[in-house]
């Protein structure tokens, strides 16, 4: 038996394959896909829709989430192979597949087109065009807007928060075909979430950004972090009101507004102690609160507009 394993072996290395190697490069491209952290991606995109339809259509919701999960993909893939050659010069990033050249810039590229592709193309066949110009508007953002903008000016923030809040309004387009004031409310509670919690990761990995030459807030701020710390305080408090308009617009209930308010001020709270202290330990702090905050948010509103 060991003979025999050994000669399977031999065979498979004369043929440049093996069930372990296959494996890691599978591991690889799900790496560069970072399905992970697309999750918010397709959860938002299911909150627009859940929070848009009347009726169930389960065919149409699985069609939207496989479309914007792999618009999302494209995205990401592009963006790392733009900044393949900055994410080197970081600890956090140094051994992604690119950066560790486990994968080719030829093969990320080719599989940032077939997402991309497959994508749109799938929300284009099964949901409707506008959910699909929304996803090609979102890649287009992100890629050619974004990415660039992120080693000129500290704004790529705000630019960036753009695509990362348009899912939810692809959610709420596949279902309805149009645009509305409620689509809206879900895309600015989104903007203006991904606000302190970006700004909370750029003090996390300050050091890491300057060495890859990215112009985050705080990597161009005085070492106090001042404007950093008032611009999250800034944010969070207009994402208190903004957090609220569903229940003021009819789309959820006055429990909805009870626990929204409630979240908002224990956000806003991890907020003032950022803005008093200045430290990585309360930005930690705050980024834990952010990610926290969010689902907690959509599930109450969910289950509010359920009632």
């Amino acid at each position: 038996m060991k003979a025999s394993s050994n000669l399977v072996n031999l065979r498979q290395s004369r043929l440049g394959f093996s069930p372990s190697a296959a494996m890691a490069r599978l591991g690889d491209f799900y790496e560069l896909t970072k399905l992970r952290m697309n999750f918010l991606v397709v959860a938002t995109a299911a909150l627009g829709f859940y929070m848009a339809a009347d009726t169930y259509n389960w065919g149409l919701l699985l069609a939207t989430l496989i479309g914007t999960s792999l618009s999302a993909g494209c995205a990401t893939v592009f963006n790392q192979l733009m900044e393949r050659q900055y994410d080197a010069l970081m600890p956090r990033t140094h051994n992604r597949p690119l950066p560790a050249n486990r994968i080719s810039p030829t093969e990320a590229a080719l599989w940032a087109v077939m997402l991309g592709v497959t994508g749109v193309g799938c929300l284009a066949l099964f949901v409707n065009l506008l959910t699909a110009f929304l996803s090609l508007l979102t890649i287009l953002l992100y890629v050619l807007i974004y990415t660039p903008m992120k080693r000129t000016t500290s704004l790529c923030t705000i630019v960036g928060a753009i695509p990362g809040a348009i899912p939810p309004v692809m959610g709420w387009t596949a279902y309805h075909n149009a645009l509305s004031f409620e689509a809206v409310i879900l895309f600015l509670i989104l903007f203006i979430w991904q606000m302190p919690h970006f700004l909370a990761i750029a003090v996390l990995y300050k050091d890491d950004y300057n060495s890859g030459g990215y112009k985050m807030l705080p990597c161009v701020d005085d070492q106090s972090l001042s404007m950093t710390s008032h611009q999250v305080l800034l944010y969070l408090l207009a994402l208190l009101p903004i957090s609220l308009a569903p229940a003021w617009f009819g789309m959820t209930g006055s429990r909805y507004m009870i626990v929204a308010l409630i979240l908002g001020l224990v956000f806003l709270g991890y907020g003032l102690r950022l803005t008093q202290t200045r430290t990585r330990s309360h930005a930690r702090k705050l980024f834990f609160t952010s990610i926290i905050y969010l689902p907690l948010l959509m599930a109450v509103m969910m289950l509010d507009r359920a009632a």
